[in-house]
């Protein structure tokens, strides 16, 4: 489990609190207005925001000042974070390698990895090659080779077309339930909520709501998502 305990995220005027637990396996999708602190939320989860007050622990452990490099999460952000000048097989293997370094069995592992993502014979490609829906795949490929239970969405998916989101959602829910990852993904789309068809957190008025099922969250919608989805 996941859990945020009293957390406090204070920056200037701007206050985040949460006190929510997420369990093992769970995919949530985070809904809000903008600058609310969904972004904000998953920055603290993956290190690199350091709370004003509170807890972050995984599975009983407090990782609070853990470093993320060291924290049980991978994170993709919107531009996927790719080096350009890297081949879509060495950008993959940074997450087995940070110093780019592969052996053989490493640049198999690598292989295995793009194919799962469903490019297969791409792997000498640069991303400039590729469409952002490919970029996005590489870069679930790497976060894969990662191997950390903990898997965050910053809008990752938010420059592509509606069909190309979709597939992509899809490919994220089979890949995450493969391999048990808690998910949490920031949307500025409840179709988004929909199709990822797990758990909903509203960030909203300085607090993070509980996860509660999509579907009947977003049927009947509590007061704060009321209001952004009217929007």
């Amino acid at each position: 489990m996941l859990r945020l305990e009293d957390l406090l995220l204070a920056r200037g005027d701007f206050l985040l609190g949460a006190s929510v637990s997420i369990p093992r396996g769970a995919r949530v999708a985070i809904l809000g207005p903008s600058g609310a602190g969904k972004s904000t939320l998953l920055d603290a989860i993956g290190g690199f925001l350091a709370p004003d007050h509170g807890r972050i622990l995984w599975e009983g452990r407090d990782i609070t000042a853990v470093p993320p490099a060291d924290r049980p999460v991978a994170m993709i952000f919107q531009d996927n974070n790719l080096f350009p000048h890297l081949t879509v097989a060495r950008n993959v293997g940074l997450g087995l390698r940070p110093n780019g370094r592969l052996d053989a069995a490493d640049r198999a592992r690598v292989l295995g990895a793009l194919a799962d993502v469903g490019l297969d014979g791409m792997a000498e490609r640069r991303p400039a090659d590729l469409s952002g829906g490919q970029q996005s795949r590489v870069a679930l490929a790497r976060v894969g080779l990662q191997d950390r239970p903990i898997l965050l969405l910053d809008e990752a998916f938010a420059a592509l077309g509606p069909a190309m989101k979709r597939e992509m959602i899809a490919l994220v829910t089979r890949f995450c339930d493969a391999r048990d990852l808690t998910l949490l993904m920031v949307t500025h789309d409840p179709e988004d909520a929909r199709r990822l068809d797990g758990d909903i957190m509203v960030v909203a008025d300085g607090g993070v709501s509980a996860p509660a099922p999509a579907r009947a969250t977003l049927a009947d919608p509590p007061a704060s998502l009321a209001a952004y989805l009217a929007g």
